[in-house]
């Protein structure tokens, strides 16, 4: 049973539709002449093939027109739905017009008979553009995801690798080398080993940085905020580097993927105010507040003003980006000449 508004008629409400709509409608007869199309229609025909469909030229869409998608072919013109739309199911298709101002351009199609006896047709188009970009960004964004959790993971198993099986063998080795020192009294053979145990120590220590720096056990085992504090003590101890740290967060933890991408965006964020800001001091401060994870890096160094290209490649602060796409968050970035700058990350967390 049909519900109407006695205050509009079917075809009131269809003329409507017909003028209103954005999706362009074409209406066609048995040898592919245009009876009728929409405003919408005309807006994406090229003015010289417009003129050849209003005189009546059979066929003169195909002007346009570069294929349609089958089950084997990406664009083809075989068993065309204008020459046998009864040959295959023309309800809805994928197909190309050469467009006027956009060049080629993809389209969801259907084509109708909406009169058998008479052999009327109505082609209609919804432009996909849109839809396109979304799933291009969806796939960019999945596909950058597996890679990301591909690098962490081979990360992790490396920095596990450097710990447990090259520190200990050169810990071993360091080791032999002390107890070596007490079988000679050799003055000259004890001053090489001495230096020997110097740059051994040295390369321990610089394997097991290395080793955190690819994946701190400390995220995976405790969280944020002891791996937080374990790097910010490294770059104290390192560079003189003195970050203050603020977190509210205790031992509370989030998924895997969260903690990775705030623990990367802040440590290179950090890593761009070492190197660019010329500054010895930075606050960082983590909390959450209105069901939203925040992380706000800040310095008071030299800045650059927004818009323009920062020091450096300008790769961090869209690596910083990037990553923040990959779990919905939402990254501001203030920055004064002479004022310093601050990064401001937000993510939602669900309870």
């Amino acid at each position: 049973m049909s519900i109407s508004n006695p205050n509009y008629s079917i075809n009131s409400l269809m003329a409507k539709l017909y003028e209103n709509s954005m999706e362009a409608i074409f209406f066609f007869d048995q040898h592919g002449k245009v009876l009728a199309m929409n405003p919408a229609a005309e807006e994406i025909v090229a003015d010289d093939v417009l003129e050849q469909l209003y005189s009546g030229q059979a066929n003169a869409i195909c002007g346009v027109c570069r294929g349609y998608m089958s089950e084997t072919e990406l664009r083809t013109c075989l068993t065309c739905y204008f020459n046998a739309p009864d040959v295959d199911d023309f309800s809805s298709f994928q197909v190309y017009l050469d467009t006027k101002g956009k060049g080629i351009v993809s389209y969801a199609a259907s084509y109708h008979v909406i009169d058998s006896d008479q052999q009327l047709y109505a082609f209609m188009l919804k432009d996909l553009t849109t839809q396109f970009k979304t799933q291009e960004k969806f796939y960019q964004n999945t596909m950058m995801k597996h890679v990301i959790e591909a690098q962490e993971n081979e990360r992790k198993r490396i920095s596990r690798e450097l710990h447990d099986s090259v520190a200990q063998e050169l810990m071993s080795a360091l080791i032999d080398l002390r107890v070596f020192k007490y079988m000679t009294q050799d003055t000259t053979l004890l001053q090489k080993m001495k230096h020997t145990e110097a740059s051994m120590t040295r390369l321990l220590d610089d394997i097991r940085n290395l080793a955190v720096e690819l994946r701190p056990a400390a995220l995976d085992d405790f969280g944020l905020e002891a791996a937080f504090r374990s790097h910010f003590k490294r770059l104290q101890e390192s560079y003189g580097f003195t970050v203050e740290f603020e977190s509210t967060l205790c031992q509370k933890r989030y998924s895997s993927e969260i903690e990775t991408v705030i623990y990367r965006i802040c440590q290179e964020a950090v890593l761009n105010a070492l190197k660019y800001a010329q500054t010895d001091k930075i606050k960082v401060s983590i909390y959450e507040q209105n069901k939203l994870l925040q992380l706000i890096v800040e310095d008071e160094g030299i800045g650059f003003e927004i818009g323009s290209d920062p020091i450096g490649t300008g790769l961090g602060l869209y690596g910083i980006r990037e990553r923040a796409e990959l779990v919905g968050g939402i990254v501001n970035i203030y920055a004064t000449p002479g004022k310093g700058t601050k990064i401001h990350l937000q993510i939602s967390i669900l309870d």
